[in-house]
């Protein structure tokens, strides 16, 4: 195993999903398993294949230590081409691992496990499949999604069948992850706002960080319904602003959407009202990110003041309970589907917060102050370009800020202009953070969440 890991140490920072970037991995097996013999036998030819396994390995580069799912297939050498994309290395002479999901062995066994059930074990540990829905048995052909950082996605098409994607969760975390859980019940329920739920593997696993403890439970990978040909809303907005088109109709839309799916979503898990130490930690969150802004952005110095203004007003109103929500929501977030509207993908919760936190009741409005960013972006990314056109994108975002606004407001009967105090406050933290991301890794782009900042805190515009 130890020449398997040697192999690994040098693929895996090469990867868009590792996590680690800048530093030397220093990796540890923590368990295994082999997909199900079943699934083996329908897919594979046993003459090309020696096993296909699903690594859990450990980084202990960061602290604490990532876990990482490494999906690998082994082949004989003289059948896998020297000029092999997804090759991750030899570690025993006359065997080469590919990279899992780029295999079609891996890419089968995986489906079957999803779409049929049965598990898969290996010392300490269990990877189980929960089909929600029954197969119908036709064949598709897979590939893998490109340009994903965090996950690795499959997309199952062909054969006349309802195409399907499957995440696999490179980085894995304890807890049911709320990409399954919510989406799932938002569609028992009838929502057409979530694609139709396929499965999910679900896994135990010897505890990297205690070997005491009775091992972890967490999610593996989900599959849902895939929608092909169809524009995310990023797309669909950018190109109505850069047009001048008209895009107030398709915002209302928007924001009762996204009514619908936060109604829903408070009548099918509990909804509570906010404790004082959850308010406390609230405050103490927007403190503890500005103070890294204004040490970072120096542009945003001057306004420190103002900013906790906005900021002190918000915690003096009474706020609404904490449900659940969607806690990464942009425009990225959602397809434009035809005779279906609006339909909200990646219920994972910020990917760099513990699955703990991403899974407990929120406000609701955290989700609205996403999409308003997002609407700002659009048009500050083409007046990066254009300039010239600052007033008529500015105007165009402002339109589409508000009629998302009032869609939400009628299908939720949310008292928006009550709550305008926390929805700022909410908006206004989101754009001190952009000013943090922006300023670390595209500078270019700062002029975007500083402009929100000035309009949020009552600058006007020189």
């Amino acid at each position: 195993m130890d020449s398997t890991l040697a192999c690994l140490t040098a693929w895996m920072p090469r990867q868009r999903w590792y996590a680690t970037k800048g530093r030397s991995p220093r990796l540890r097996l923590v368990s295994w398993w082999d997909l199900p013999s079943a699934a083996r036998e329908q897919s594979l030819d046993s003459d090309a294949v020696s096993f296909v396994r699903t690594l859990l390995v450990a980084d202990d580069a960061s602290d604490p230590a990532v876990l990482y799912q490494v999906p690998v297939v082994a082949r004989p050498t003289e059948s896998v081409p020297p000029e092999d994309a997804h090759t991750i290395g030899s570690p025993i002479p006359g065997t080469t691992l590919r990279d899992g999901p780029h295999d079609a062995a891996y890419a089968d066994a995986l489906f079957s496990l999803v779409t049929r059930g049965g598990s898969a074990i290996g010392p300490e540990a269990i990877a189980t499949g929960h089909p929600a829905a029954p197969p119908d048995g036709r064949v598709r052909a897979s590939r893998v999604m490109s340009g994903e950082q965090s996950n690795t996605s499959l997309v199952y098409e062909g054969g006349g069948a309802m195409p399907v994607i499957c995440k696999i969760y490179r980085q894995l975390h304890a807890g049911h992850n709320p990409d399954i859980e919510l989406p799932g019940a938002l569609a028992a329920s009838g929502s057409m706002h979530v694609p139709a739920a396929v499965g999910w593997v679900e896994g135990r696993w010897p505890d990297p960080a205690d070997a005491r403890s009775p091992g972890v439970r967490g999610s593996l990978a989900s599959a849902q319904e895939f929608l092909p040909g169809v524009q995310d809303a990023w797309r669909v907005a950018l190109d109505a602003a850069a047009s001048g088109e008209d895009f107030t109709g398709g915002a209302a839309e928007l924001g009762a959407a996204t009514a619908d799916v936060h109604v829903a979503l408070a009548r099918l898990f509990p909804v509570q009202e906010g404790t004082p130490a959850e308010r406390d930690a609230v405050e103490a969150t927007w403190q503890r990110r500005l103070a890294i802004a204004v040490d970072e952005v120096p542009a945003l110095s001057p306004w420190r003041a103002r900013i906790e203004d906005v900021y002190g007003e918000a915690l003096t109103l009474p706020w609404p309970a904490l449900q659940r929500i969607h806690g990464d929501y942009h425009l990225g977030q959602v397809l434009r589907v035809p005779d279906r509207g609006w339909v909200l993908l990646d219920f994972e919760g910020e990917p760099l917060r513990p699955m703990r936190e991403r899974t407990l009741p929120d406000l609701a409005l955290r989700d609205v102050a996403g999409m308003l960013r997002s609407f700002d972006y659009v048009a500050g990314s083409l007046e990066l370009d254009r300039p010239d056109r600052a007033p008529d994108v500015r105007d165009w975002a402002r339109r589409a800020r508000m009629s998302f606004l009032e869609g939400y407001a009628a299908a939720s009967r949310t008292d928006l202009l009550a709550a305008a105090p926390l929805l700022t406050a909410l908006e206004l933290d989101k754009a001190v953070y952009e000013a943090i991301y922006e300023v670390r890794n595209r500078p270019t782009w700062s002029a975007i969440p500083l402009g929100a900042v000035r309009r949020l805190i009552g600058i006007a515009d020189s």
